[in-house]
């Protein structure tokens, strides 16, 4: 018996930091999403693409659910939304060790908007003992709600994790070539690659500040030559990135460098400026210049 090809959107939503760029990684096999100990890094939808014989999966890696409170976050919340509205499976990823990641009031009211079928998939049961895990599961099954536990670390029940989403996808012919594994350019990825890098290498409020956008990609030069510009919103924030004799951000670069020369398998000179752009993460005009969705009306998400 033949089974029909079957290809769609699956959404990965939930709060912040309950491992969802991890879970992205660990299903497509390609470091695609930014994975980082501190919250809210994914700030863009991230599509990753799982391929096999009789389906393709594209997997949707939405910022962190959260309030917005200024222009980036209700941007980041926009793409979360949008996610959940246009996918074809919606998975609601919660943290074992943080339940209340799965009971939010305010996640479960944002995903019910979407019309699709909906698994609730409770992520890092490798750091919880079985009873805890039992407990858990039973708690969101008596709510009506079909979940799942797995490791993204681990792997633990990723397979039958991928088993039930194919079921819930529609029939259809795969919409990209087999060989991809994302629906972004890879200039994407290489300034997200550096957003990641200054995400671990710098502490405090800073990384929160810091915007990365790819001024030149030159795929033709031997090596790769990458031209990135990192931006900052205040000019003190710019000697901390550089740092003492340029130490920091050499140290960024050379970290960064490593990671693009993984994802395109190819030798990588990568150029890094720093450059101040004041209060950017709070004005809509500068957010659409790096390239983030902006909401259309006017005024919200100016205040600190």
């Amino acid at each position: 018996m033949t089974h029909a090809h079957r290809c769609g959107y699956v959404a990965l939503a939930g709060r912040p930091n309950v491992g969802k760029s991890t879970l992205l990684n660990a299903l497509v096999g390609t470091h695609l999403s930014i994975v980082t100990h501190k919250a809210q890094t994914t700030r863009e939808r991230v599509s990753g693409i799982l391929t096999a014989d009789r389906y393709q999966i594209l997997f949707i890696d939405g910022p962190g659910l959260i309030e917005p409170r200024q222009a980036l976050q209700e941007s980041m919340h926009r793409a979360a939304v949008a996610a959940i509205e246009e996918a074809d499976v919606v998975t609601v990823v919660g943290d074992a060790t943080r339940p209340d990641t799965v009971r939010s009031r305010e996640l479960l009211t944002t995903v019910d908007r979407a019309r699709a079928p909906l698994i609730v998939v409770v992520n890092k049961c490798d750091l919880v003992d079985a009873d805890t895990e039992h407990e858990l599961l039973n708690g969101i099954r008596a709510v009506g709600h079909e979940v799942l536990a797995v490791s993204a670390v681990t792997g633990k029940g990723l397979d039958h994790f991928l088993e039930r989403i194919v079921g819930l996808l529609p029939e259809s012919p795969p919409l990209f070539p087999a060989d991809e594994t994302a629906t972004q350019s890879v200039r994407f990825f290489a300034q997200e690659l550096v957003r990641e890098t200054c995400m671990e290498v710098l502490r405090e409020e800073v990384p929160y500040s810091v915007a990365c956008r790819v001024e030149e990609f030159r795929e033709e030069s031997e090596p790769v030559y990458v031209r990135v510009t990192v931006y900052v919103e205040r000019e003190s924030q710019k000697g901390i990135v550089i740092g003492k004799a340029g130490s920091t951000i050499k140290q960024i670069g050379a970290a960064a460098r490593q990671k693009i020369e993984r994802l395109i398998d190819q030798p990588v000179y990568l150029d890094l400026r720093v450059k101040v752009l004041a209060g950017w993460s709070r004005k809509p005009d500068f957010l659409r210049r790096l390239g983030y969705r902006v909401p259309p009306r006017s005024g919200g998400g100016q205040k600190d």
